[in-house]
């Protein structure tokens, strides 16, 4: 591999039309694969029990952890950096290596008997063990992703993730069928992570040999350095809750808990991610260009609301004949649950769009003191809201977010250039018609007689589908105009 030497000298239509490829791409691959694991997901849901749930969440605070220091901060402040070498590349990979197996011996030998010593569960620590698997994998995928992303070549990776979706499906659906219960649950994701290593070294052809001396590398060990940190507080005010719960609840109803999450979190946690890739590229593309950012960051922020706020509402609104339909009988005890936690949702995916900006500005720093913030906010109100159950978690959560939104812009939207007012704007349409639409909703629920849960659910969401997509057209027009523009390839209106 020869060195490179890269520098931002797209016109803004050749960075536009590359970053409509790259969102088509990266999104729609990611739906795709996300269609096909949700398929599997809810059916493997279905078949085991939320006891099966809860075990598999006990584990995840640890991976989670851990997954905040795998070296991702590494790869991003390699497709930050204006230009790069085969040295810089080398030298990655030979810290993915070191570090990813620092973290498997760390997990294998101390926090594995440790998790299980705190949630009297001895079931965890043979699961960490297994999943300490995991970490080998990720060297193979980082440093592809990073190679990829700088060059704003998505198309590689939505094939891989595709194809490892599949695979992962399959095996979690067969695990169910053959009756593994909650080591399916290991499976899965095991199958994801070595098909995908295997899938993205192919697709950039990075398989090199790693550098082991680390000279000079300092500016790239810092970045990512800072990026990990900031990644240490997301882990602090994301997990607090199930760390937290995983001591007071038992597994069955730590599984209804974090079932509860899964649903409501399918658009911030799926959907948003890879959209956050391809946008943390193109800000590092044009950073020079404050006005570019902000008037960037404001047009994303108003595409994703328009998807994201009807999905939230429509999904406060349905929450007990959807569970009913997707999950079954024996989780409808998650339908209060979700109900509260999709009202909280907004706040945390307007939350999750300011870091890649502020980032890709070289001020990851932001995203430290931001994610400091909310681990404080999210984890005293975790710690209040535990006394009355999975609902009174799902209350600190519509409590504790809009005050770390509210901080967090404060700090970030300097940053960005840009003004609370811009982003109030953006996000206004979308706001006042996903209103509408629960009212209408929850005034139908009320007035439909007593029927088959599959026809209630389809009968509410056409209407609020209806409600959702009139009020745009009677009264928010140009946004409906600008998502066209995105889809048909148009010039978009810089203001």
């Amino acid at each position: 591999m020869e060195a490179t030497a890269e520098s931002p000298s797209d016109t803004p239509e050749s960075l536009s039309n590359q970053v409509r490829s790259a969102v088509i791409w990266r999104s729609g691959s990611q739906i795709i694969a996300q269609l096909v694991q949700w398929a599997a997901t809810f059916l493997v849901i279905r078949i085991l029990d939320p006891h099966d749930y809860g075990l598999f969440a006990m584990t995840g605070v640890v991976l989670v952890f851990l997954n905040m220091l795998n070296g991702y901060g590494l790869a991003s402040g390699l497709i930050q950096k204006p230009e790069i070498t085969t040295r810089d590349i080398r030298q990655l990979f030979g810290m993915l290596l070191l570090l990813n197996g620092a973290l498997a011996a760390a997990q294998v030998l101390i926090l594995a008997p440790a998790a299980a010593a705190y949630y009297r569960q001895p079931i965890v620590a043979d699961m960490l063990r297994v999943q300490a698997l995991f970490y080998f994998a990720t060297p193979f995928i980082a440093l592809p992703y990073a190679l990829l992303s700088r060059s704003l070549d998505f198309k590689g990776q939505a094939r891989v993730n595709i194809i490892a979706s599949v695979a992962s499906a399959s095996a979690a659906l067969g695990g169910a069928l053959m009756g593994l219960g909650v080591w399916t649950l290991v499976l899965a994701p095991m199958v994801l992570f070595g098909v995908r290593a295997i899938g993205m070294t192919i697709a950039a052809k990075s398989l090199i040999w790693p550098s082991f001396d680390f000279r000079g590398s300092g500016s790239l060990a810092c970045y990512g350095g800072v990026m990990a940190l900031g990644q240490l507080f997301w882990f602090a005010q994301s997990q607090a809750d199930v760390f937290i719960a995983g001591r007071h609840f038992t597994p069955h109803m730590l599984g209804i808990y974090t079932e509860s999450l899964f649903l409501t979190q399918v658009f911030v946690s799926k959907i948003v991610p890879p959209l956050n890739e391809v946008a943390f590229s193109a800000y590092a593309r044009i950073q020079h260009d404050r006005a570019a950012v902000a008037f960037a960051f404001a047009r994303s922020v108003r595409i994703i609301m328009v998807a994201a706020l009807p999905f939230y509402f429509g999904l406060a609104a349905t929450a007990q004949p959807l569970v009913l339909t997707v999950l079954g009988e024996k989780w409808g005890e998650t339908a209060p649950v979700v109900h509260l936690l999709a009202l909280a949702m907004p706040f945390m995916t307007l939350q999750v769009l300011l870091q890649p900006a502020c980032d890709a500005q070289g001020r990851p720093g932001i995203g430290v003191g931001n994610g400091a913030a909310g681990a404080v906010i999210l984890t005293t109100g975790f710690l209040i809201g535990v006394q009355w159950g999975a609902t009174g978690l799902a209350a600190a959560w519509i409590c504790g977010y809009p005050l770390y939104l509210g901080f967090s812009l404060w700090r970030a939207l300097p940053v960005i250039g840009t003004s609370l007012r811009a982003i109030a704007d953006a996000i206004a349409p979308a706001l006042l018609a996903a209103l509408a639409m629960a009212l209408v909703v929850t005034l139908i629920d009320g007035l439909l007689p007593v029927m088959p849960t599959v026809l209630r659910l389809l009968i509410l969401v056409g209407m609020g589908a209806g409600v959702y997509g009139g009020w745009l057209a009677i009264f928010s027009r140009s946004v409906l105009r600008e998502l066209i523009a995105v889809v048909r390839k148009q010039p978009l209106a810089a203001a």
